[in-house]
């Protein structure tokens, strides 16, 4: 399954527990949305914001965008009752917090495959912790797989980092999880950008996931989402290199040869197979924002 076909440039995180913001995000240009029944909700908000956002789900309104809950972990006081309350309303995505190995996930799997409610549910997971990282690829082939989500806030406390805008300390792990998700046909969305009011630092920091390879940001503020979708979308100019390579290379292939030379540089099957992978993202980009 190709998990890629819809963009991801703009996650943004909602408190599960908050119907003025669940409400809003309707309206909001992003392409996915994190419910969340976790970090985002206090402990004696945690039974009301279930219920709720089991409601709000029921109630739709946020298609095209896609629709992810994170729920709490099993090994909580509140994880279990979670999933039961939104499984009734066949969620499309379930969020694991601190996912450590593939057993979690398959745990997990377990749980979704007892339903009828949960038939097409896929399991995403927060890579957050250091034997999570490790054990990224194992994760990435697990059941009903379909994401990673950079949790790089716990990831950067339990490894005692320290803040650095160019992430150094924190380039091994997501490149690990990059490459799990790559192998195994995932989505893999980077960590949030913690200054929301600092659009520069967070152009920078989009800037950098897009270049590695990340399908786009997870968000915390609204604020934040032009800056993501503009930075994770194929730009004009890489739009029309992408159009003028595949033409030169079929135009290459039908005088019978095998490459291709388009301003100065050789164009083979490889960039062509990326040219096409440009213009689909921003052929999907364009079908979801006219919807």
């Amino acid at each position: 399954m190709d998990h890629r076909a819809r963009p991801y440039r703009s996650v943004l995180y909602i408190p599960g527990s908050k119907p003025r913001a669940m409400d809003k995000a309707r309206s909001l240009p992003v392409d996915a949305i994190i419910f969340d029944l976790e970090d985002a909700v206090a402990i004696d908000e945690k039974a009301t914001a279930r219920a709720l956002l089991a409601e709000t789900l029921a109630a739709g309104g946020y298609d095209p965008r896609a629709q992810i809950v994170r729920i709490n972990g099993f090994d909580t006081d509140w994880g279990a009752q979670d999933l039961d309350t939104i499984a009734t309303i066949s969620p499309q995505a379930i969020l694991l917090p601190k996912v450590n190995s593939a057993a979690d996930i398959e745990a997990l799997a377990t749980r979704l495959d007892a339903r009828a409610e949960t038939a097409q549910t896929t399991i995403w997971a927060m890579m957050e912790t250091p034997l999570g990282i490790m054990n990224a690829a194992q994760i990435a082939a697990a059941p009903r797989m379909a994401g990673f989500v950079m949790g790089t806030n716990d990831l950067a406390k339990d490894l005692g980092t320290r803040q650095h805008a160019d992430r150094e300390p924190l380039l091994t792990a997501l490149q690990l999880c990059l490459l799990a998700a790559r192998a195994h046909g995932l989505v893999c969305v980077d960590g949030v950008y913690n200054a929301f009011k600092d659009e520069d630092g967070l152009g920078r920091e989009c800037r950098q996931g897009r270049d590695m390879g990340f399908d786009g940001k997870t968000l915390i503020h609204p604020a934040q989402v032009a800056t993501a979708n503009a930075a994770f979308a194929p730009s004009a100019k890489e739009i029309d290199l992408a159009s003028r390579q595949i033409e030169a290379f079929d135009a290459a292939t039908a005088a019978g040869q095998g490459v291709a030379v388009l301003d100065g540089r050789i164009v083979e099957n490889l960039h062509v197979e990326s040219a096409r992978a440009t213009l689909a993202k921003a052929a999907a980009i364009s079908k979801l924002e006219q919807a």
